[in-house]
């Protein structure tokens, strides 16, 4: 039988309390003990926290056990922490993982009317109440507080943390406005490990060698042991405690003095410096890893009682008495005071509403305003904003456009900055970005290091910062290696913030294949299933100029009015494209549209045939349009088909109404994806067309499932021109037999 260790570290608590005696004799408004800034009234004011703290993890492990709890993963052992939310300003953003409990009620203390107790009541009882993730996850999060909510173990939230510490300081510059504030963001010791967390401290430390601010607090909370792996002793102070650029400060978060020293001293530094700090602070965890968690299994009976001596409330608790602050029977008084309040709130909490449909669950994921981004893209520049937009000019291919563009938000919005490897002196490994630093200034288009998990950080963190940023990965396969920020953290922010925090940004990445063979799978990435897979984020991939400078304006709107994360995916190998059926016939050059167009999200462009409606309908996008298109002008000169091709340029939402007019139009429907047979495009766009009833012939055109190999060898495994007519050939006879037949 299962030992009951909750019931253990609570008894072990009332115990000590009971025995403790004492006399309150002390001066509370003098320091705890000799050498220390902690006065006796400010460690009885935490020590109220730390009860706090861990009375919401017993009333959660007892409300599980009545099937009332969702959420056991705790904060005991790691009380401490609550003495960096003391020395902390609530106006810096705080990125908390999921054992910062005690910041989160100390923070609400500076907060008048916070209710800490009841908001993290209501989030484990997954109620809507819930104030900020409104009962969808157990989060500490608030807009008050300024703690975003997170979901993560595994320190996804320190690029963004990084990147909220380096917008903040350039927010100051480019809307010229005052700021001190510091980012602030909480992890353990095993997560330190993870590849996204060194590689944020590493982008910290790059910030701050090239003499950038980069104010960010990192707080490893060490208890030494991750799950059920424990973290080799002196390991972090090793990897962390010797690093340039990384100033590094250790606190004893057991014993509240020492911890509060050290989170005074921290803060002070990283506010008067606006450097990286690496803040380490010794916890222990008590109630093992979560309510499931057997620590039996991995942990001797003797090393679970050693570790439970270490409590911080029993440490606390002795400092108190001995300094003649309170007396352990005030100090029961007081725990048990806060039991009952707990347990009453729990109470309560448990009868507050849960969802009831999917829509309401999902409601805040995604909001979507098109008349408003219409209005917002229909906003004139002034005079002087519009000089360096060139309207007039003659028709441009596709990467001049998407420069013209990108200069036309830019002097739209101050606040716009452009970031990723190469963008800025070298113009793009394309030239796409081509002298816009030159124009704009180094501050507004900047060149990072090469870390796609820092670049999407800097995004997240910008966004939340208040400005627009335009991040650039520089090829698909590379967004790979960064996903989890954008599934992760930036699309879900809104979802688990009922809206509250938003994480605007249009993400730029040169995509897709057809380079003639050049530079194989990581220069010709043709796999978009990871993208679609991530709720809620729009995917924009226009082929044309025209199309590819109206939709970016779309995107900007929707990340301006809706908070929205925009996938916007360039076609590299159409970048320099200006003729479309012969050599010099300018055919697919564009004029730049109006400053007041745009293009709707998840609306089409339609090609159609020389008259009628048509024989058969093409639906592609990218560079399955110029193949297409071409295509569609063989199969009508030479074989007398009649094609309909029907530009999806919006990945995500698809648009259906599009996709069902326009194969109920002919009947008969061919789907050219230049993307995997497995996990592409045609995929969806058959089920879309099956869901919707439409009855028609339908084929496929696609790539093959494999890497795309070098030279000539990816024209073997790509969409060719050739397959699309024999495709189209094909499916119009199968779709005569079946006439015939009826």
């Amino acid at each position: 039988m299962a030992v009951n260790r909750a019931g253990i570290v609570d008894n072990n608590v009332t115990a000590l309390l009971r025995t403790l005696g004492g006399e309150a004799n002390g001066n509370p408004d003098l320091e705890l003990r000799p050498g220390t800034s902690l006065t006796g009234r400010r460690a009885l004011a935490l020590f109220q926290t730390q009860v706090e703290s861990r009375h919401l993890d017993l009333a959660a492990r007892a409300l599980k056990a009545r099937n009332e709890c969702f959420y056991t993963i705790g904060s005991s052992g790691h009380e401490g922490n609550a003495v960096v939310a003391a020395a902390a300003s609530p106006k810096d953003m705080a990125f908390l993982h999921y054992r910062s409990g005690a910041f989160f009620i100390e923070r609400a203390r500076q907060v008048p009317g916070a209710t800490p107790l009841m908001d993290i009541l209501l989030g484990l009882c997954a109620s809507t109440d819930e104030p900020i993730a409104g009962g969808r996850h157990k989060v500490f999060g608030s807009l008050p507080l300024q703690i975003p909510p997170q979901t993560s173990t595994i320190a996804s939230h320190l690029p963004k943390a990084v990147g909220w510490a380096v917008a903040i300081e350039r927010r100051k510059r480019l809307l010229q406005c005052e700021e001190n504030r510091i980012a602030i963001c909480t992890f353990g010791d095993a997560s330190a490990n993870h590849s996204t967390a060194t590689g944020a401290i590493n982008a910290a430390q790059w910030f701050a060698h090239r003499g950038e601010d980069c104010p960010v607090l990192f707080v490893c909370e060490d208890n030494g042991i991750g799950i059920s792996t424990e973290t080799a002793p002196g390991w972090i102070q090793a990897a962390y405690g010797g690093r340039q650029n990384l100033a590094y400060i250790q606190g004893d978060g057991l014993d509240l003095p020492d911890g509060w020293d050290a989170a005074q001293a921290a803060v002070h530094w990283v506010r008067t410096h606006r450097r990286p700090l690496f803040l380490h602070l010794r916890t222990v965890r008590l109630l093992g890893h979560a309510g499931s968690d057997v620590e039996s299994t991995y942990r001797s009976p003797a090393e679970i009682t050693a570790e439970e001596a270490k409590d911080p409330l029993l440490c606390t608790a002795r400092l108190l008495v001995a300094a003649g602050i309170a007396t352990g029977e005030e100090l029961a008084s007081l725990y048990e005071g806060v039991r009952e309040r707990v347990a009453a709130i729990a109470e309560e909490c448990i009868q507050r509403p849960k969802f009831k449909t999917a829509a309401e669950v999902i409601a805040p994921l995604a909001p979507h305003h098109p008349d408003a981004i219409r209005q917002e893209v229909e906003r004139k520049h002034s005079a002087s904003e519009a000089k360096p937009i060139a309207e007039a000019e003659k028709p441009r291919h596709l990467a001049v456009q998407i420069n013209r563009a990108i200069a036309e938000i830019f002097a739209k919005y101050p606040e716009a900055h452009l970031f990723g490897e190469d963008v800025g002196r070298k113009g793009g490994v394309y030239h796409v970005t081509a002298d816009l630093q030159k124009r704009f200034g180094a501050d507004r288009v900047i060149d990072t290091l090469l870390d796609e998990q820092t670049i999407l950080g800097m995004a997240l963190g910008a966004g939340q910062a208040g400005l627009l940023p335009l991040p650039e990965i520089q090829y698909l396969a590379y967004f790979h290696n960064a996903c989890d920020q954008l599934r992760g953290e930036a699309a879900s922010l809104q979802y688990f913030s009922n809206g509250q925090f938003q994480n605007p940004m249009v993400l730029r990445i040169a995509g897709y294949a057809y380079q003639k063979g050049f530079g194989g799978h990581f220069h010709n990435d043709n796999s978009i299933a990871a993208l679609r897979d991530i709720p809620g984020i729009i995917i924009a991939s226009p082929a044309r100029g025209d199309d590819a400078a109206a939709m970016l304006r779309t995107c900007v709107a929707a990340a301006k009015v809706d908070g929205a994360v925009c996938v916007y995916l360039e076609p590299i190998a159409l970048y320099m494209t200006r003729d479309l059926y012969a050599d010099g016939d300018g055919e697919w050059a564009a004029p730049y549209p109006a400053l007041d167009e745009h293009v709707a999200v998840g609306s089409g462009r339609v090609y159609p045939p020389a008259e009628g409606k048509g024989d058969l309908t093409i639906i592609t996008w990218a560079n399955g349009l110029y193949m297409s298109l071409r295509a569609a002008r063989v199969l009508r000169e030479e074989h007398g088909v009649s094609c309909r091709v029907l530009d999806l340029r919006w990945l995500n939402p698809l648009p259906i109404a599009d996709i069902v007019r326009e194969a109920s139009a002919t009947g008969k429907v061919l789907v050219v994806d230049e993307c995997r047979r497995t996990g592409g495009l045609s995929e969806a766009i058959f089920t879309a067309l099956v869901d919707q009833g439409v009855n028609a012939a339908m084929a496929r055109v696609t790539g093959d499932d494999v890497y795309i190999p070098l030279g000539g060898a990816a024209n073997l495994v790509l969409v060719q021109e050739p397959q699309i007519i024999d495709a189209a050939r094909q499916l119009m006879g199968r779709a005569a037999v079946l006439e015939t037949h009826v």
